[in-house]
């Protein structure tokens, strides 16, 4: 009886306990952004050389190189990666995911990764998860990536999407049910008649931005229609019938009608904060922007083209289109599809993340900025008082043309897009390791290691912060920070700079403390730097309301204590500067509720943690606690 999920879990299955299970993973990807730390953290295992089926390294977060960092960077990557058996891809060769799920992704296999939105691969039915860096190194040494036993929820579809209607709408749809914590902790499974309806790559946009409810991940079964993917991509070898049982059962079901979905938008500033397109058209809108991991396949380019076609972008919009591989670059190069994106007044940027990281095209002060992309925090655009709309392909050209918000619909007839029955192979820009030595540059400074955790804690509330706290929030990306991610000194002066600007320089002065918090705390992005630069700081522990799964283990990692409030109304009392007492620490951990001083008054707090994640925080976070073994 069991689900797609439950079978690879089952064949991957190296440990368990009652409340946990370790997966031993087939294979692993990393991005710049996160990667350099990763690779860092790896050799500080001192194992010579990965241990995966296949580890793949890319390029495509920083891409910018204004100096010397990135640069530096970027052939510190591709020498570690050619020492240590990893394949290289060279920047230019496109985003991550997209490129993975061309070219590497295989169904019924494991994936680990160091960004949040790994769960792309789940589109091709590969078990594929977000995680920390060291995470990463770790499944990279061979140890297993260990979970807490998920429950799987079935998505079951049925139908066909309208015309003007996408996989983009799908999610949003979910999102606008269920909010950005609907599928914390849970896999979430697509199963029913409307699946063989979604091609691969738009079966990949929706398991994208299962990371936007918090599941651990999200997949879809390997059919027909993962089959003819991959063989039009040259892997028809790599393919695996993988579908649930008849009687497979699920922990809850969701019901979708495709042909129920209407064009969905997600507000500022929350992907959850989900609309009908219909209900706010008419708002002017400055900026559009088509790409990222979410909506950058061959697909959504060539559906931008045909509604692009004959037509020219409003003279009030700038509109920018990022392909998300140099295969789809390439292939609208070929076909024609590339001159009608840019005939029409369209900027055409490099196959990267690119404005989705906050890398470039940031808005005007005060614009509106409509993207295909997967979140709309405030502030990651580089405008702060932005507004950010995130869209599927055809609203967002509907409001390039329009210049105003615009149900797509009333665009007219909707063009037809198909796909090739063979795509453009062309592997050249993925380096093959073949040894040598690591080559440093001077801003790749020394991985800084955290002390076991002391009998007794003692320091104030650094700062207090509300729900939703993004990793956004806590480490800022965008081309000022993102140099930095191989240099904890100096990335750490901006933890909480968009928030708090005195913060590092109070968490200095006074010898590190601790942070208060809301719901979801540290929702978004995987990066472990929104960890590790606050355990470099001093910070102790984050007492919160919930936390976001891939920050919880993060902090984990690092030796901060993820605590939750016993009682949330606690959270009321607590202000900023209040001190902080913890005795016998490690003992207290030990037991799943404790009282904490706060303010000369005892405080319950729980964890939720397992004996195994206890002993990685009385070690002082998993490098030490790996090493030890």
């Amino acid at each position: 009886m069991p689900a797609v999920a439950e079978k690879i879990l089952g064949k991957h299955a190296k440990t368990e306990t009652p409340e946990e299970i370790g997966i031993t993973m087939d294979q692993t990807l990393t991005q710049d952004a996160t990667g350099t730390m990763a690779y860092l953290e790896f050799e500080a295992l001192k194992i010579p050389k990965v241990r995966t089926k296949l580890s793949v390294s890319y390029v495509d977060h920083n891409t910018l190189q204004t100096d010397y960092m990135n640069a530096d960077d970027h052939r510190y990557l591709e020498t570690v990666a050619s020492k240590y058996g990893i394949l290289f891809s060279k920047p230019g060769n496109g985003i991550c995911h997209q490129v993975h799920l061309e070219r590497f992704a295989k169904p019924g296999e494991t994936l680990l990764g160091s960004d949040s939105h790994t769960p792309t691969a789940g589109g091709i039915g590969m078990l594929s998860i977000g995680a920390g860096g060291l995470d990463v190194a770790l499944a990279m040494a061979g140890e297993p990536y260990t979970i807490k036993k998920p429950k799987i929820v079935g998505v079951r579809l049925t139908g066909k999407l309208k015309p003007w209607v996408s996989a983009k709408d799908v999610i949003l749809e979910l999102l606008l049910r269920m909010g950005v914590e609907g599928c914390m902790g849970k896999i979430i499974e697509y199963y029913g008649p409307g699946v063989k309806t979604l091609s691969v790559p738009e079966r990949a946009t929706v398991t994208n931005m299962g990371a936007e409810l918090g599941a651990t991940t999200s997949l879809f079964p390997s059919d027909a229609e993962t089959k003819s993917f991959l063989v039009a991509q040259g892997r028809g070898k790599d393919w695996v019938r993988l579908e649930a049982d008849n009687d497979a059962e699920y922990s809850e079901v969701i019901e979708i009608e495709l042909g129920n979905v209407e064009p969905l938008i997600a507000k500022p500033h929350s992907p959850g904060n989900v609309a009908k397109v219909g209900e706010i058209e008419g708002l002017r809108v400055d900026q559009v922007c088509i790409g990222s991991c979410t909506n950058s396949s061959l697909k959504d380019m060539l559906k931008a083209a045909a509604v692009l076609d004959g037509k020219t972008v409003h003279p009030d919009v700038s509109l920018t289109v990022s392909p998300g591989s140099r295969q789809v670059l390439a292939m609208l190069a070929e076909n024609g599809a590339l001159a009608k994106i840019v005939r029409s007044g369209a900027r055409i940027l490099e196959c990267a993340c690119g404005p989705c990281i906050g890398m470039g095209q940031a808005p005007v002060s005060g614009g509106v900025s409509v993207r295909t992309f997967n979140r709309n925090f405030e502030g990651r655009s580089g405008t702060k008082d932005a507004s950010v709309y995130l869209t599927s392909v055809e609203t967002a050209v509907a409001a390039a043309l329009s210049g105003r918000l615009m149900d797509p619909r009333k665009l007219g007839k909707y063009p037809k897009v198909k796909l090739p029955a063979k795509y453009r192979i062309d592997d050249s820009m993925v380096l093959k390791p073949h040894g040598g030595e690591v080559v440093r540059g001077p801003n790749i400074k020394p991985l800084p290691a955290n002390m076991p955790m002391p009998k007794n804690l003692a320091g104030e509330v650094l700062l207090k912060v509300g729900d939703d706290i993004t990793t956004d929030h806590i480490m800022p990306a965008g081309p000022k920070v993102l140099p930095l991610r191989s240099n904890i000194p100096a990335i750490s002066e901006y933890v909480f700079s968009a928030v708090d600007p005195t913060f590092a320089k109070r968490a200095r002065d006074r010898g590190g403390g601790f942070i208060v918090g809301g719901l979801n705390y540290g929702q978004g992005s995987s990066r472990e730097h929104a960890a590790l630069a606050p355990m470099y700081l001093g910070v102790k522990a984050v007492i919160a309301k919930s936390f976001a799964r891939i920050h919880k283990a993060n902090l984990v990692n690092f030796g901060i204590m993820p605590l939750e409030f016993a009682d949330p109304a606690d959270y009321d009392g607590i202000r900023q500067g209040d001190s902080v007492e913890m005795e016998d620490t490690a003992k207290k951990l030990e037991k799943c509720r404790f009282a904490v001083r706060i303010a000369g008054k005892d405080v319950e707090v729980g964890h939720g943690m397992v004996e195994r994640e206890i002993r990685i925080l009385k070690a002082g976070g998993l490098l030490n606690f790996a090493g030890k073994r």
